[in-house]
């Protein structure tokens, strides 16, 4: 994507990468079901955190009014006016989200600006709270859904917990099978459940009309502050939770485009949000105090007649189950980009479909998510308790995403400074106040996202510092191939076929082809040096893919590119090189690649030993490279080598 002058082209619905295909309808249904599933759930528990919750607001006029101002102004202006309106227009390539967004400031700047690398870490970290939010997300949004059959009958309290596990279990357990069947009723029942939140606000909105006015007046924001300063900042970290899942909308952009996932927020999900907590607002002022204080422990069951509750209590489990789908998925997404990136080690990575390429399945992050879920449903109990632990991750994200638009507005779009301070000042103000508010939640389980976001971004950044280190330690003895092929072509004996040496540096020999020479002492008839890049872009064009260079005397260099959303096939893209001799075949081709074992060390700089030592126990778990690069087993030699940092 090119920005100029603030003006940017909306992004192509039919995609050459199978993004955003099919008429426009069905792309508006999709994001329905996709994009929106969380900030969807939220009816579930964002009133009733505010009221009942750990600090309690008393449920009159003022409160109530003044709550229902906030929600309507907080989703206006974070989701509506700065994820919807403008970083939507920050795409990279048609992809969103953080990464892909750090990845567009960073192509783009190109290194000149003296704070790039402080932006690069706020990407990064971005990333590692959304490995908290995602551990959460399933957990409250399941748990709040089922704890609506209390509302039905009492009896079933004691079976919240187990219910909610065993859901959350078995959604974790059918990941390995791709949910691209499944994913076709997630559309229609999110159209269902939407319906069903603005049918159900818009019958108790005419319990007190009066709430219709008052959510849009924003002097029931002043007058809730005014009245009661302390309680109503407190309030905010409970507010919050009715625009979690803003940022999804950016994440999944490239699934969709920007263009449908805006006609649904405006004219379909915002209006049927809006309507229920108006309703769940009107019903509470309408309702006798005694009564009141009853319905405000869970306002949204409470909407719905006795005989239709238990109805509206499986239709709202569906929807928190497909909410959590989205944020597992999106795990996934987030896992695939940061491997490409350089941030993350390589897993395993499976396909789940031979036809949609976003779908895909990380065995290790799966497991590891509901390992996390689990514990916190079993830990916490209640969607109450775990609202304690819910929003510090988002508003960090929020915060992170606001900065790092700020870079684009004035860096890359250089739009009037004036309009600019005026939308960063205001963004700036809500998010910190949020996040401020939030920060009082840290002793009552605001630090569990806290942690996991630093334990993530520990491992991102000592993945990404070890591997340049380790890269640039191996540079420090490579031999100028050049030199190499003078010395060594002329002198040692060649054997037919063709070999490929994988090497992460597009210059200098291989240590793999040093140490081969060293104890074989041979050299293949044609000898291809191949480094596979990943560009700051999601996809690069098939005419683009390949660049090579010929040395003479059979030597060859391959240097294949790819999208950080793409998947590297090492064969098959050797298979189209026509420039380096006859075609490659696979019986006749071997493949060598360097296993390096390191060896920490405090005489070298680089990183603590510490980190040293973690960044090995990650090298010697990550997925080998020939699984990675799809390489053929029976043709693989790989070749060790130590190498001290």
């Amino acid at each position: 994507m090119t920005a100029t002058g603030g003006a940017v082209a909306d992004a192509p619905q039919n995609s050459a990468h199978g993004h955003a295909q099919g008429p426009l309808y069905k792309l508006v249904v999709g994001a329905i079901g996709i994009v929106y599933g969380d900030i969807g759930t939220s009816p579930i528990y964002a009133f009733r955190e505010t009221f009942a919750g750990h600090h309690t607001l008393i449920p009159d006029r003022l409160h109530i009014y003044g709550v229902l101002s906030l929600i309507f102004y907080s989703m206006m202006i974070i989701v509506t006016l700065k994820y919807v309106t403008i970083i939507m227009r920050a795409d990279n390539k048609g992809e969103g989200g953080s990464l892909a967004l750090l990845a567009l400031i960073n192509r783009t700047l190109g290194g000149k600006k003296k704070w790039t690398s402080g932006i690069i870490m706020l990407g990064v970290f971005a990333t590692a709270l959304f490995y908290g939010d995602s551990m959460i997300t399933p957990a409250m949004s399941v748990l709040s859904a089922v704890e609506g059959l209390e509302t039905v009958n009492q009896g079933f309290a004691p079976y919240v917990v187990p219910i909610s596990v065993v859901i959350l279990v078995g959604l974790f357990a059918i990941q390995a099978r791709g949910t691209a069947k499944v994913g076709l009723l997630f559309g229609p029942v999110m159209l269902l459940y939407f319906a069903t939140l603005a049918v159900l606000g818009a019958m108790h909105v005419m319990d007190d009309p009066a709430v219709i006015l008052a959510m849009f007046n924003p002097i029931h924001i002043v007058e809730f502050f005014a009245a009661d300063f302390l309680r109503a900042f407190v309030a905010l970290g409970s507010v919050v939770l009715a625009v979690t899942g803003a940022e999804a909308l950016y994440a999944d952009m490239g699934h969709f485009g920007r263009k449908p996932i805006r006609i649904s927020w405006v004219y379909f999900v915002l209006p049927a949000l809006l309507l229920n907590y108006m309703g769940q607002g009107a019903m509470i002022l309408s309702a006798d105090p005694a009564t009141a204080l009853s319905k405000v422990k869970d306002p949204f069951f409470y909407l719905a007649p006795d005989a239709l509750r238990l109805p509206l209590v499986l239709l709202a489990t569906a929807a928190a189950v497909i909410a959590s789908q989205a944020v597992i998925s999106g795990a996934y997404s987030v896992t695939q980009q940061a491997i490409q990136l350089g941030f993350v080690p390589r897993l395993k990575i499976a396909h789940t479909s031979e036809s949609a390429a976003g779908q895909i399945y990380i065995p290790s992050i799966n497991w590891a998510l509901m390992i996390m879920v689990t514990l916190l449903v079993v830990t916490f109990r209640s969607s109450s308790n775990l609202g304690a632990a819910y929003g510090i991750a988002v508003t960090g994200a929020m915060l992170i995403d606001t900065i790092l638009i700020a870079v684009v507005l004035r860096q890359m779009w250089n739009w009037n400074r004036f309009a600019v301070g005026g939308l960063l000042t205001l963004f700036f103000v809500v998010d910190f106040s949020y996040l401020s508010a939030n920060l009082l939640k840290v002793p009552a389980g605001g630090w569990f996202p806290l942690l996991v976001g630093g334990i993530a971004f520990t491992f991102l950044t000592t993945w990404a510092k070890g591997r340049q280190l380790m890269i640039n330690r191996m540079d420090e003895a490579s031999l100028p191939i050049e030199v190499f092929i003078k010395s060594a072509a002329a002198s040692a004996a060649r054997v037919p076929g063709t070999a490929v040496f994988m090497t992460s540096s597009a210059s200098g020999v291989p240590h793999a082809l040093l140490h081969n020479l060293k104890h074989n002492k041979v050299l293949h008839e044609r000898i291809i040096l191949l480094t596979v890049k990943i560009q700051d872009v999601p996809y690069v064009s098939e005419e683009k893919r390949g660049e090579t260079m010929d040395y003479g005397s059979g030597f060859h260099r391959v240097v294949l590119h790819y999208g950080f959303m793409e998947e590297v096939n090492v064969p098959s893209e050797l298979a189209r090189v026509d420039r380096c001799g006859p075609a490659c075949k696979m019986m006749d081709t071997s493949f060598f690649l360097a296993r390096q074992t390191l060896i920490p060390s405090a005489r070298r700089p680089g990183m603590a030993v510490w980190r040293e030592k973690l960044f090995a126990w990650m090298l010697r778990n990550a997925e080998s490279a020939m699984e990675f690069f799809k390489l053929p087993t029976n043709r693989v030699v790989e070749l060790g080598s130590q190498v001290e940092i």
